[in-house]
């Protein structure tokens, strides 16, 4: 290595003493920090190389790749980083939202009406009143059911006299002392007796009341429901046994009916799920199955009505609301996957198939997308072939 003598300079004298001022230096830079330098570049060079073909063999030990068929080692932490799941068979439904009404169910509208004329002596409810099964509606004061208690209670004394007077007439011929003519009329007696009990007992049946004293009869109500209707008042003369007193509805069960577009009658059907929200109470829906539809369109409307029976325990669902019924009609089973499993390479879709534990193989698929997380595979994949979902894309060699 060579080195420089040093050089000596002359410079103006010190302005303080006049003396020449001398600088020493070199007379050329040293090479020494230039080889530090190269050295050092070197070694990271070298440090470098070592980290890439490190990294290029922990890769190549991670994942080998046999023709195509990838092996993931199972203690890699790329094996963690995959999830693989089954493909499964859906069976979705198609939706057919229609307009529809809450309806009160026929058979739980009862119109109250007075068997016989007579005056309303007692109205002990009122519309929107909560009614049970037996309850006492309205007494009436009726010359009819008067005159029919009546001929019951002496149809009950005539046959009882009657049955008496057979009996009589029987002991008296089994002891000699009675010709078999008397037990015989007694007999006819009896028996006539009987029947006119039987008539007077129907008749009694047939107003479907409890008789009262002096004649009045009490109306009850059938079933459990509300009062919806009042058409009458205490004190009131009731000539016309055919003019409704009073309107029951059932509320335990209530009625939603669709009304079905022509152009979708045929995507109807009974026995399929329905979807029933009510504007008046959003965020509930109410399930039902179609349990009936009409055979024909309305002439006004263009619609097919469809009814859906609803459980109505609460009695929030009250007739007249305005519904939406949301029709499922079922799809034939699809096979679906996530789309996080889909790789996109140009103008094919692909997928990871697991074909062995640990062990992957692309294979090209065609879809259906769809607005969800699954999309519809046309052709590429059974049912229960297993696919890559999460973390498809560290495989993708393309």
């Amino acid at each position: 290595m060579h080195q420089t003598a040093p050089l000596i300079r002359n410079c103006p004298p010190n302005r303080s003493t006049g003396a020449p001022a001398r600088v020493y230096g070199t007379s050329a830079p040293t090479r020494r920090p230039a080889a530090r330098l190269v050295a050092a570049g070197a070694v990271v060079c070298t440090l470098l190389l070592g980290a890439v073909s490190s990294a290029m063999a922990a890769g190549a030990a991670m994942v080998r790749n046999d023709h195509g068929q990838l092996t993931v080692a199972p203690d890699s932490p790329l094996a963690a980083r995959l999830s693989v799941t089954p493909v499964i068979l859906v069976s979705p439904s198609r939706t057919i939202p229609v307009p529809g009404e809450i309806r009160a169910e026929p058979s739980q509208s009862i119109s109250v009406m007075t068997p016989v004329a007579g005056a309303i002596v007692s109205l002990p409810v009122s519309a929107g009143d909560h009614v049970t099964r037996g309850q006492v509606l309205a007494e009436l004061a009726s010359g009819d059911m008067a005159l029919a208690t009546t001929d019951a209670a002496k149809a009950r004394a005539a046959l009882d006299y009657a049955r008496r007077a057979l009996v009589r007439a029987q002991g008296v011929a089994s002891a000699g002392g009675a010709a078999t003519r008397d037990v015989e009329s007694a007999r006819n007696a009896w028996l006539q007796a009987q029947a006119e009990d039987d008539r007077a007992t129907a008749r009694l049946t047939a107003l479907r009341a409890q008789p009262g004293e002096g004649g009045v009869i009490r109306l009850t109500a059938p079933i459990d429901g509300m009062v919806s209707a009042v058409n009458t008042g205490a004190g009131a003369f009731v000539t016309d046994p055919t003019a409704p007193l009073m309107t029951l509805t059932g509320t335990q069960q209530v009625w939603a009916v669709a009304a079905v577009p022509e152009n979708l009658a045929d995507a109807i059907h009974v026995g399929q799920q329905a979807d029933i929200t009510v504007p008046a109470l959003p965020g509930r829906t109410v399930h039902g199955t179609i349990a009936a539809i009409e055979p024909t369109l309305r002439a006004d409307t263009r619609t097919l009505q469809a009814r859906v029976v609803l459980a109505n325990d609460d009695g929030m669902l009250k007739p007249g609301m305005f519904a939406t019924v949301t029709v499922l009609t079922p799809q034939p089973p699809r096979i679906m996957v996530p789309q996080s499993a889909l790789l996109m390479n140009n103008d094919t879709v692909t997928v990871f198939v697991e074909v062995a534990p640990h062990a992957y193989r692309r294979r090209e698929i065609e879809i259906i997308y769809d607005d969800g997380d699954l999309c519809e595979v046309m052709s590429g994949l059974s049912a229960g072939d297993r696919v890559v979902t999460q973390g498809a894309v560290l495989l993708n060699d393309d």
